[in-house]
């Protein structure tokens, strides 16, 4: 029996409206109902046209197909003798050819005396779906089309944002506070990422593996590593720690110039930032007094030079937790007494732009332009500001430990090993979880790749 006829049983209304409600005109005619019905709150006759969408479809169609069933019978009962029936209940095959049908079936299937009638092959076009399995009754149609979905989404490289996020061995267990992909283009293989930690623990990755850049900081003296921050075009890091440690490695070679105690100053360096490419670059120190100190390094008549001034304090000299740049020229700064500060001439000078009433403490920062920055906290909050107002992003129950950008995309790292991803302003903020090991404090996004890092020598990455 065809899948057309067994839609529309015979021998009656109430079979035959039995086997109605398994098309798709009686989904059809029930959402009539419903959107009809629903307009009754404007104008009562509303009322009419639902019953009428949903009553007067069955009603045609019953008379049209008994009558058409009726014209059928006849003619199979006038057509010769020598057809066989099929064993399956199959309706004998119509003199008409196929080529002249409109539409082709199955040969088991019964063509019938009604592909000469008009009426009835038109209606039973309305109706037919395609061709259902014998299994689960999907269409065949439907089966292909699902097919060759997942034959192109095999074909198709996975987007980067939906990349599994996975651990990654490393050559050490020193708990690693900040990590830096240091991207010239937007291939993976272009790029690199960089770690930094305990004991002046420096990693670095090419796509490959995971190797010891530094085995106790730039001036080898075993200070611990808390900041680390590459040019625009990936060609040089630096890094910054405890006891005035600071340092530059070239991306190329690998080697490292230390300015350690940069201005004699000693302090612990809590995090550092790089706006400019390589030759150009604008470096912003911050430390727990408050206080930023800018270098500028680049090509003087001699070679190259690095200059310090400062330091200076933007706020009211609480611990600064966070500072980024968008490029040479607009950076963000934060401190844990809900200041955040702007600069826009490449840390020269810092305006205060907020926040107000934050309830956790402000713990990073990540910018991609003027007027467009995230401010993360320790109670799960993201702050946003986008000029002159501050809106509160709840993304978490846990701390946020760490916070990056690039461009429209923003991830934010958690004490809980989980990494939270917002793909776009409007977007919200998804939740996964890695297989970290320990806590994550720190998280870099790049085109291709992004790397968090944490506690025991903990390193999370995608792409």
């Amino acid at each position: 029996m065809s899948s057309q006829n067994a839609r529309l049983e015979t021998g009656g209304f109430v079979p035959f409206y039995r086997s109605y409600t398994k098309t798709w005109i009686h989904a059809v005619a029930t959402a009539g109902l419903t959107a009809f019905g629903t307009l009754t709150i404007v104008h009562r006759w509303f009322a009419a046209l639902a019953l009428a969408s949903y009553v007067v479809p069955p009603i045609v169609l019953y008379l049209r197909h008994g009558r058409n069933d009726d014209r059928a019978d006849a003619d199979r009962g006038a057509s010769t003798p020598e057809r066989d029936e099929s064993p399956t209940e199959s309706e004998p095959e119509s003199d008409t050819p196929k080529s002249e049908s409109n539409h082709a079936e199955p040969e088991s299937e019964p063509s019938g005396s009604s592909r000469a009638e008009p009426d009835a092959t038109d209606t039973r076009d309305a109706l037919e779906s395609p061709p259902s399995s014998d299994d689960d009754g999907e269409s065949i149609a439907a089966d292909g089309t699902a097919d060759a979905a997942v034959r192109d989404a095999r074909e198709k490289p996975e987007p980067e944002s939906e990349r599994e996020w996975h651990a990654v061995e490393a050559p050490t267990d020193a708990t690693l506070r900040d990590a830096a992909v240091a991207a010239a283009d937007d291939t993976a293989e272009s790029s690199a990422a960089y770690a930094v930690g305990d004991g002046g623990i420096v990693l670095a990755d090419d796509g490959d593996e995971w190797t010891t850049v530094l085995e106790d900081g730039p001036a080898a003296g075993g200070n611990d590593l808390r900041g680390v921050d590459a040019t625009a075009d990936g060609a040089a890091v630096w890094i910054a720690g405890d006891s005035g440690a600071v340092g530059r490695i070239d991306a190329e070679t690998g080697r490292h110039t230390d300015f350690t105690a940069p201005e004699d100053i000693t302090d612990n360096w809590l995090g550092v930032a790089v706006g400019g490419a390589s030759g150009a670059e604008t470096v912003l120190l911050i430390n727990g007094s408050g206080a930023v100190l800018r270098g500028t390094y680049g090509a003087d008549g001699d070679g190259r030079a690095l200059e310090w001034t400062g330091p200076e304090k933007p706020g009211s000299g609480s611990s600064l937790s966070g500072v980024a740049f968008a490029d040479d020229a607009v950076g963000y700064c934060c401190d844990t007494n809900d200041g955040v500060f702007e600069t826009t001439d490449g840390g020269e000078s810092f305006d205060r732009v907020g926040l107000e009433g934050a309830d956790g403490t402000l713990t990073d920062v990540a910018t991609a332009g003027r007027d467009d920055c995230l401010v993360s906290a320790d109670d799960g909050v993201v702050h946003r500001y986008d000029g002159p107002t501050w809106t509160p992003e709840r993304v978490a129950d846990d701390a946020l430990t760490g916070l990056a950008r690039r461009e429209e995309r923003a991830m934010a790292c958690a004490a809980d090993g989980a990494v939270h991803e917002r793909a776009g302003g409007a977007a919200g903020w998804k939740r996964t979880d890695t297989d970290a090991a320990g806590a994550l404090l720190a998280v870099s996004l790049g085109a291709a790749r992004a790397v968090a890092v944490g506690e025991d020598g903990t390193i999370v990455a995608r792409g």
